[in-house]
Parts: structure tokens; sequence; C-alpha cells
């Protein structure tokens, strides 16, 4: 199961970065949560290494299921 993220994460102010990663953390562990209670892998894409940075230092417990996708 994919959630792919289209946020020009780059573009946005510090400030902004910030609340859009502390809001988009929680749900993405409820999403691989249910994901994998339904036998699925899960599996993130945004569009920046700089946005799978970030959530990968939200929460460690995303790092290896975000791929970057430069071309959405």
């Amino acid at each position: 199961m994919w959630e792919v993220k289209t946020d020009n994460f780059d573009t946005y102010p510090r400030d902004l970065r910030g609340f859009v990663i502390s809001e988009q953390v929680p749900k993405l562990l409820i999403e691989r949560d249910l994901a994998r209670a339904c036998g699925f892998d899960f599996r993130v894409g945004v569009r920046s290494a700089a946005h799978k940075a970030a959530l990968e230092s939200a929460d460690p417990e995303l790092e290896g299921l975000i791929v970057i996708m430069d071309w959405c």
C-alpha cells in the first residue's frame, strides 16, 4: 500500500515544514499499522530528499519506508 505526498515541501518556510511534519507523521504511522494489519507492505512516496529526511528524523519508525518520487 502506498501513501504519496505531493507537497512542495522544499518551498515551505521552516515553520510550515515543522507543522506539516507534525501533522503527517502520526497519520502515516496509523496508515502503516492499518496496512500491516491487512497483510500489506506500506511505503510513502515524497517529492524530495528534504521531505524524506524530515519525516525520518521526526520518527525513526518511518526509516526504510519512504521513497523519493521526484517525478510526481
